[in-house]
């Protein structure tokens, strides 16, 4: 009787560590999850801002650039199809194409000495740059989280408990374009 007891005791034991394990497992799997949703979210907080004041910048520049149009144009569309973007993928694209957009109009903006000196202007290009700052950090985050949840779904337990609960898809980076890894030319 005695030893049924004790058979029995660390067959309980065995079970609470195993049930403790599994939902640690699990748990760990969904907190790296969400931590990639939450990162998400701020970089879509940043990529917010940075197309609420798209308008204001355009509309102080058009009084300037009248023959720079297609530029504006082209960041308007592209602004627009931000917000019509569905997956992180076409959020992510979108958004490398605004960031080389409005490096190329800052550029041209060299051209306009007028423009360059107008305090709205100087107060929208601050903002735009510290919002593109943002952006950066926040994208770093985001694909911090990519790089731990990723991680973890290729070990030997966690591709078990990914497997488990649907989440076996690695997520997706946030990646520079081609164009961002050139240097833009600064003419004087």
């Amino acid at each position: 009787m005695k030893k049924l007891i004790i058979i029995l005791g660390v067959i309980g034991i065995c079970v609470v560590l195993f049930a403790g394990w599994y939902i640690a497992g699990i748990n760990n799997l969904v907190s790296l999850h969400e931590n990639i949703r939450a990162s998400w979210s701020q970089v879509e907080n940043q990529l917010q801002r940075r197309a609420d004041l798209i308008p204001n910048l355009i509309s102080t520049v058009k009084g300037y650039m009248a023959h720079e149009a297609g530029l504006l144009e082209k960041i308007t569309q592209l602004r627009s199809q931000w917000a019509q973007a569905n997956t992180v993928q076409e959020k992510i694209d979108n958004a490398n194409q605004v960031t080389s957009a409005l490096s190329k109009l800052l550029l041209v903006t060299e051209n306009y000495p007028n423009l360059k000196a107008n305090e709205n202007f100087l107060a929208l290009q601050s903002q735009l740059e510290g919002t593109e700052n943002r952006i950066a950090v926040e994208r770093m985050r985001y694909n911090d989280a990519v790089k731990a949840f990723n991680t973890y779904i290729r070990t030997i337990f966690g591709s078990f408990f990914a497997a488990r609960r649907n989440l076996s898809q690695p997520a997706v980076y946030f990646e520079s374009t081609s164009e961002a890894k050139a240097v833009p030319k600064v003419v004087f």
